[in-house]
């Protein structure tokens, strides 16, 4: 018998099994919506933020904007809005790019 098998069959714990306080929170639930207004932030420069480090100096190579798609997700409305969106924002920056030649002077 495992140990977690020991600990539940304990009547001590008993009720651990069967209290909603201790489920685990199911996905959906788990991630805050937010609408259309906020979407910015998933592909803004001002919310990014290279980590090299964690909390206890171990190195690390990761960035905010991860953090900030496992704790907030679009509402349901706005998520295909939000990926045509994030395409059509990458595609503008193209277009500017390509628009404006560094060699020549405006007008």
């Amino acid at each position: 018998m495992s140990s977690q098998e020991e600990i539940l069959s304990d009547g001590r714990f008993s009720c651990v099994t069967r209290d909603p306080r201790f489920w685990e929170m199911p996905e959906k639930e788990r991630k805050i919506k937010i609408d259309k207004r906020f979407r910015a932030m998933f592909h803004d420069k001002k919310f990014k933020l290279k980590y090299t480090v964690d909390k206890r100096g171990r190195p690390v190579n990761y960035t905010s904007t991860e953090n900030l798609r496992k704790f907030y997700a679009l509402s349901e409305s706005d998520s295909d809005l939000s990926e045509n969106d994030s395409k059509e924002h990458t595609e503008r920056k193209k277009k500017k790019k390509k628009a404006k030649p560094k060699g020549e002077a405006d007008s």
